[in-house]
């Protein structure tokens, strides 16, 4: 099991989640979120660790049918009271997820692999689960700010001194190892020290840009390969029939009493 959220720890990403510099960061993953998923309205979604529910807003004002998942029931009452009963709520950890496959269209992990206990089991069922795309945001491990953040954390206690964090090449590996050959891109954003407006906040929204490996934010978009699950089919018969079975040619080399034939 990985880092479940206590109270004070769902209150504190809450109000880190409120900060302006926050804000602004959470518009550019949103925004980069939409453009790598590309979903259609309607479309079925599942987000995997979905927290206080702040990613779950732009799924919601596209118009996408939304399910939460996540492992602390503290963060899962902040998102009720964000987004009421506008989601589906469950409780339970990436790495076994209550549902079948192809359930959804989408499943995202957006900041949450870094707290499970197995990252790649987690991949897995997100594939598992998902039928069309899996998306996975996470806080860049080669990005300026996820320096300085281990580096605050080894004086401030932090909620991020219990994450574990990627970059874009671990993920990609886990997930080439997973599905081969599978399509997959990526870009980060969060590249820039801006918060809002001007040429530097148009620079941040620039694809050139975002091709840069040392964002903050890192996203991640897999297409999967449809998988079907296959019934075996089950051939009754009579365990003491002498004959061949029906439909099936009789064998050269007996006859119908099931002697051998004469040479």
């Amino acid at each position: 099991m990985g880092h479940v959220f206590e109270f004070n720890d769902a209150r504190e990403y809450a109000n880190w989640l409120q900060s302006p510099r926050r804000r602004y960061a959470h518009e550019l993953e949103s925004r980069l979120m939409m453009d790598m998923l590309k979903p259609m309205p309607g479309e079925t979604l599942l987000d995997i660790g979905c927290g206080t529910g702040a990613s779950l807003q732009p799924f919601l004002d596209f118009g996408l049918q939304v399910t939460g998942i996540d492992p602390s029931p503290y963060m899962l009452d902040i998102a009720i009271e964000n987004v009421k009963n506008r989601v589906d709520f469950y409780r339970g950890f990436a790495e076994d997820l209550p549902f079948d496959d192809n359930s959804f269209n989408y499943a995202t992990l957006i900041t949450s692999l870094e707290f499970v206990e197995a990252p790649r089991q987690s991949l897995e069922e997100a594939c598992r689960v998902a039928k069309d795309k899996v998306f996975i945001g996470v806080l860049n491990r080669y990005a300026l700010k996820g320096f300085q953040r281990r580096v605050r954390g080894m004086f401030t206690p932090t909620i991020f001194n219990r994450a574990r964090f990627f970059s874009v090449w671990e993920i990609k590996q886990m997930l080439a190892e997973l599905l081969n050959k599978a399509p997959m891109s990526w870009r980060t954003v969060c590249q820039l020290p801006v918060t809002g407006g001007g040429l530097l906040s148009r620079m941040e929204r620039s694809t050139l840009v975002q091709r840069c490996p040392f964002g903050t934010f890192a996203g991640i978009v897999v297409s999967l390969v449809p998988r079907f699950r296959i019934r075996p089919l089950t051939l009754r018969y009579k365990a003491g029939q002498a004959g061949p079975l029906p439909g099936l040619p009789m064998s050269p080399y007996r006859n119908a009493e099931g002697s051998a034939r004469e040479s």
